[in-house]
């Protein structure tokens, strides 16, 4: 592969399940070393879970925000008497501009999207990352709603998350191919022998994709594997 002439960033999305193992302990510094193997400026994070917390244990959106950049926009979709679930942007870069859209679909689970600018030092990226539903319908209105989001953003923008989206050719992966001419859509699901390519980065312009790749270590500390990419942020003329 040729060297890139234009800066990196590194973005990572990752759903976390919790913190859980296939051994089904609860184990936050697991996720945090795999994370800072691949050093991301920016990740996305999926199924922050804090309502296992126990006194010995971290509250997890405080620990994983400390530990992996400092910047933090996140989206507590449930909060209990015993600790919130949701999940975040972080980022060892500033964040501004952030706005929770709504994505929700009728009465099923509720869903936000987070919608922030992340100011590198090559220039404003355009972040949207999103968790969506587990209905092709609610798959195909968060889509919908997704797009929007993004075309309101900058020129360099890129979306994030669990998509929940695995069939081939399906109206979500249309709808949102169309829109981010650069993706990836590597298998994630389930992290032991992953078939289903549920985790996925998306950008525009599609020559700010690099390189996309996994990791197949992640499987001893989710249920999910991650995507790693590298951007170019070239802001030459």
């Amino acid at each position: 592969m040729d060297r890139p002439s234009a800066p990196i960033i590194r973005v990572m999305t990752w759903n976390i399940h919790g913190g859980v193992g296939p051994d089904r302990r609860r184990d936050l510094r697991r996720v945090v070393d795999l994370v800072q193997c691949h050093q991301p400026h920016i990740i996305a994070l999926q199924e922050i879970d804090s309502r296992r917390r126990t006194s010995a244990t971290p509250e997890a959106f405080d620990f994983l925000s400390e530990e992996l950049g400092g910047f933090t926009q996140a989206s507590r979709l449930i909060r209990a008497p015993n600790g919130d679930y949701g999940h975040a942007v972080i980022s060892c870069w500033p964040m501004s501009q952030a706005r929770f859209h709504d994505i929700s679909y009728k009465r099923r689970e509720p869903r936000v999207a987070i919608e922030t600018v992340v100011d590198t030092p090559h220039g404003q990226l355009h972040v949207v990352a999103a968790h969506l539903g587990l209905s092709f319908r609610e798959r195909r209105f968060q889509a919908e709603q997704l797009v929007q989001i993004v075309q309101n953003g900058g020129d360099c923008s890129v979306l994030m998350g669990d998509l929940n989206d695995w069939i081939a050719g399906s109206a979500v992966r249309r709808i949102l191919d169309r829109q981010f001419p650069g993706h990836s859509h590597m298998k994630t699901f389930p992290a032991y022998r992953p078939v289903l390519p549920l985790d996925r980065i998306y950008c525009r312009p599609k020559s700010m994709l690099h390189d996309s790749r996994t990791d197949h270590s992640a499987r001893f500390a989710s249920d999910h594997l991650p995507v790693i990419a590298d951007l170019l942020l070239d802001r030459r003329p």
